[in-house]
């Protein structure tokens, strides 16, 4: 199985976040800038992206990148994660559906989100997410 880690982050909070779930996954790890698009090398991905404005991804690049990709997720393994600092979630629960009308599966059933700057703590459920994902 090959899994990739794809993210964005303004803050570097996400990033963090990122690093460690592609540690406990054992994954390739990518901004979606880095990233080639090529969706079907991958049979399991994390996709990260921080709440934005209103609770929406991120409008500039993030949305974008994962209009473009969402149409390959059928059947795919995903996890979702990102940090917020305000709100309760609701653009997460809102990518969580999305997704699963894609036709993707969600490890442990719904987004990893965590509050502002991760703690050690988060960061261990953030290596846990990725070891999840990689099983």
């Amino acid at each position: 199985m090959k899994t990739a880690v794809i993210y964005w982050s303004g803050t570097g909070n996400t990033e963090q976040m990122a690093s460690a779930i592609a540690e406990g996954a054992g994954a390739e790890l990518f901004t979606i800038s880095e990233f080639n698009g090529d969706m079907a090398a991958y049979d399991r991905i994390a996709f990260g992206c921080p709440a934005m404005g209103d609770e929406v991804l991120e409008e500039s690049d993030f949305e974008p990148f994962f209009s473009d990709v969402e149409g390959s997720l059928n059947g795919k393994t995903i996890a979702l994660f990102g940090s917020y600092g305000w709100g309760d979630g609701q653009w997460m629960r809102d990518w969580e559906e999305r997704v699963k009308a894609d036709g993707a599966v969600i490890v442990n059933g719904e987004g990893l989100i965590v509050n502002v700057t991760p703690s050690v703590d988060d960061l261990v459920l953030c290596k846990s997410l990725g070891a999840n994902l990689a099983e």
